[in-house]
């Protein structure tokens, strides 16, 4: 299987859509058939401004555009209209998020960052705003944040973006390399700095496993032992990918199968923790439900490639996934509540009543109560309210309820 390098990023002015347990949303015909202009990047933020300490912000999408709210007050700093189903990931330097829809993945800037000088840090804002920096995609797919890079994946065209995030607020080309594989699919990857490459395998019917290549296309290892590979987590520098009968776990240049426990176990969402050895993992068992509510959740042990599983007391969804900051799992029920499992033990040690009881819709894209965690603080939508909560993970209070203009959809968070 070869890799081809192609020529450099090309940027243009729409936007686009990525998937996560479900399909991309399909690309407007418009925007995708439109050829791409090149341009050049972003700016440096001309007009910020020093602020008293870290201002914490989200991105939030909605039917029509993405909201950009201080985390603390609920202000609206940002309405941004989207064209098509806008999705939300971070880019991973804690100041902007990817945005998702009608063709393509753009940077959004959430305008508000803190910059470390050894024992202290200095606090700054701006106004938030969407970005030149824009990738071409027929289908957008996953983005990984990881190792200080983004990693982007075409689901249309099997064409993989690695963009470095920090360089946009500097105004520099962020593209760092952009890989096409040989089929397209819907699939995943991620790069290390130093250019070793993981991506999925598959075609338009299938997908099988993983392959990790060296930065000119050499494998260095391969499995195909995990049919309908999908989703990514990373503990520390461990990598763990969800099958439909277990997990992956790649450390280094060594791919291990973790079986589960049923003949169809499905694992298709995980979430890590940098400095955890353990993956949280959903856990599908009816290979036959047109929606499988499931109750229970999967705890990887990267170390000894163990799987257990962890039953709930409610159901869940594929936006229910976080960590605690200890690296203690966090699962946000059907009950209205945060979960908290104890990923040594495998047990649900506590909960938190934060939101109404609420049932998962059939559609994927229809919006549900979504958890977003940063640092020690979670973030609930409330879709039925239009509304976000605020909850500290230390003491399990809800701090701050924020009414929102639109009905949330995803959100992604920042420190400041």
């Amino acid at each position: 299987m070869r890799i081809r390098v192609l020529l450099p990023l090309l940027l243009a002015p729409a936007l686009a859509a990525c998937g996560q347990d479900a399909p991309a949303a399909p690309p407007s015909s418009e925007s995708s058939t439109a050829p791409a202009s090149s341009g050049s990047p972003s700016q440096p933020t001309p007009s910020a401004a020093e602020a008293a300490g870290p201002e914490p912000r989200l991105a939030v999408s909605y039917d029509g555009g993405v909201l950009v709210v201080d985390a603390e007050s609920g202000d609206v700093l940002l309405d941004q209209p989207v064209e098509g189903y806008a999705r939300l990931n971070p880019a991973g330097d804690g100041r902007h998020a990817f945005v998702s829809a009608a063709g393509s993945f753009t940077a959004l800037d959430l305008g508000s960052w803190t910059e470390a000088h050894g024992d202290h840090g200095h606090s700054w804002t701006a106004d938030p705003a969407l970005t030149d920096v824009t990738v071409p995609a027929e289908e957008p797919g996953h983005v990984v944040a990881h190792d200080g890079l983004a990693t982007l994946f075409d689901d249309g065209t099997g064409t993989i973006t690695v963009l470095d995030p920090f360089r946009i607020a500097e105004g520099e080309d962020p593209l760092v390399d952009t890989v096409e594989l040989p089929e397209a699919h819907h699939g995943v990857a991620a790069q290390e700095a130093d250019g070793t490459l993981l991506h999925t395998v598959g075609d338009a019917d299938s997908r099988s496993g993983v392959r990790l290549v060296t930065s000119t296309g050499a494998e260095l290892a391969a499995s195909d032992d995990c049919p309908g590979v999908h989703g990514e987590a990373f503990a520390g520098d461990v990598a763990v990918v969800g099958c439909e009968d277990g997990v992956l776990v790649i450390d280094g240049r060594q791919i291990t199968k973790v079986p589960s426990p049923d003949d169809y176990g499905r694992i298709g969402n995980q979430a890590g923790h940098e400095s955890s050895p353990f993956v949280l993992g959903d856990y599908k068992s009816d290979p036959d439900a047109e929606l499988e509510r499931p109750t229970r959740v999967s705890v990887i042990d990267t170390r000894d490639a163990s799987l257990r599983l962890v039953d709930l007391p409610t159901s869940y969804s594929f936006r229910s996934l976080g960590r605690m900051p200890n690296g203690d799992g966090l699962v946000l029920g059907t009950d209205g509540a945060l979960h908290v499992v104890d990923v040594r033990s495998a047990e649900v040690s506590r909960s938190i009543p934060v939101v109404e009881a609420w049932r998962e819709p059939l559609e994927w894209q229809q919006p549900r109560p979504t958890l977003r965690v940063v640092d020690g603080t979670a973030y609930v939508t409330e879709p039925a309210h239009d509304r976000l909560h605020v909850v500290d993970l230390r003491t399990g209070d809800i701090t701050a309820t924020h009414q929102l203009p639109h009905t949330p959809d995803e959100v992604v968070a920042t420190a400041g």
